[in-house]
C-alpha cells in the first residue's frame, strides 16, 4: 500500500505552560497542506525493513536515520508489540517534506505507517502520541484546535483551498533548543490562538490576522527573517514561522502572487513551493 502523507503548518502556536513530566502545554491551530512524502508499506513474514530516498537539500540540512531511530520504524514496532502480531513488514518513504522544519514529516510518516498496517491488517494503536506529540494529528488531518501536548484535538471549521508558500533555508532548528529558549522569555506576546479558531469558523477570509506564533520571540535565525520580509514585500496577507522552525508560510490571495514570490525565493537559494490547505492527512496512490 502507498499513501501520500501531508505535512501541517501551525496557523498559530502557542506554548502554555511546562508539565511535570518535562514536555510542554500547547494551543494551536494545525493545517495539513499540499506538500507530501510518500510512504509504502508492505506486509512481510517478519522483522521490519525501511528504506528511504531523501533529496540532496534535505540530507545536508539534516541527516535522516534511516534505521531503527526513524520514528516509522518505531510506528510499525509499536503496532506489530501492541496487537501481538509476529508478522513485519517493508517500509519506503520518498520524501518531499523538509526536515527540521517545524512541519511534522516524521510525525507524517509515522501516522502514514499506522494508517497502512491499519488498512492491512484491520487493527490499530491505542495512543499513537506515545511515538511523538504531532502523530495522533495526522491520523486526523484537515483543521484542528490542538491543546495539551498535541494529543487532545477537535476538529475545527474547514480552512482548506488557501493558497500557500512555504519556504526554508539551510539552517533548521532542534526542538528541544526552541522549548529552552521558549522557557526563558521575559513577557512574551501570546498569539490569540482560540481568537484564530472562531475566526475561521466565523469570518475565514479574515483569520489571517490572527495568525501568530510564539517561537518567532524564541528562535532567531537570519533567514527566517529574510524569507518572511521578502513573502510580505511581495503582497502576503500574512508570514508566520511554522512550528518550532525553521519554515515559513506565506498567506496569498492568488496562485500568480504565490508564484512569483515562490520563484523569487528560489532565486535567493531557499527552498520554496506553492501548495494550498487540505482537509485530509493521506492520499491513496495504490
Amino acid at each position: 500500500m502507498k499513501v501520500k502523507a501531508a505535512a501541517k503548518i501551525n496557523l498559530a502556536l502557542d506554548v502554555t505552560g511546562k508539565l511535570p513530566n518535562g514536555y510542554h502545554a500547547i494551543e494551536s491551530v494545525f493545517q495539513t497542506v499540499e506538500l507530501y512524502d510518500e510512504v509504502s508499506v508492505e506486509l512481510t513474514d517478519g522483522g521490519i525493513e525501511l528504506s528511504c530516498k531523501v533529496p540532496h537539500e534535505f540530507a545536508s540540512a539534516d541527516p535522516i536515520p534511516c534505521d531503527e531511530r526513524n520514528i516509522a520504524y518505531k510506528a510499525a514496532k509499536l503496532f506489530f508489540e501492541e496487537n501481538g502480531m509476529d508478522c513485519g513488514c517493508r517500509i519506503h518513504i520518498k520524501k518531499g517534506i523538509p526536515s527540521q522544519a517545524g512541519m511534522g514529516g516524521g510525525s507524517t510518516d509515522a501516522a502514514a505507517v499506522l494508517y497502512c498496517l491499519g488498512e492491512l491488517t484491520g487493527e490499530s494503536v491505542s495512543k499513537p502520541e506515545k511515538l511523538g506529540a504531532d502523530v495522533p494529528f495526522f491520523l486526523t488531518g484537515g483543521t484542528a484546535y490542538v491543546e495539551g501536548i498535541g494529543e487532545r484535538i477537535t476538529p475545527a471549521a474547514d480552512y482548506s483551498g488557501r493558497i500557500l508558500v512555504i519556504a526554508k533555508g539551510r539552517e533548521g532548528v532542534s526542538t528541544a533548543e526552541a522549548y529552552r529558549n521558549v522557557d526563558s522569555l521575559e513577557a512574551p506576546q501570546h498569539p490569540e490562538t482560540q481568537k484564530l479558531a472562531e475566526a475561521i469558523e466565523n469570518a475565514p477570509d479574515t483569520a489571517y490576522r490572527y495568525f501568530g506564533n510564539l517561537f518567532e520571540q524564541a528562535v532567531k535565525l537570519p533567514e527566517v527573517d529574510d524569507i518572511r520580509d521578502n513573502m510580505l514585500k511581495a503582497h502576503a496577507l500574512s508570514a508566520v514561522m511554522t512550528g518550532s522552525g525553521s519554515a515559513v508560510f506565506g498567506l496569498f490571495m492568488s496562485r500568480g502572487m504565490a508564484e512569483s514570490c515562490a520563484e523569487k525565493l528560489r532565486k535567493l537559494g531557499f527552498f520554496a513551493e506553492v501548495c494550498e490547505t487540505v482537509a485530509e492527512s493521506f492520499i491513496i496512490m495504490e
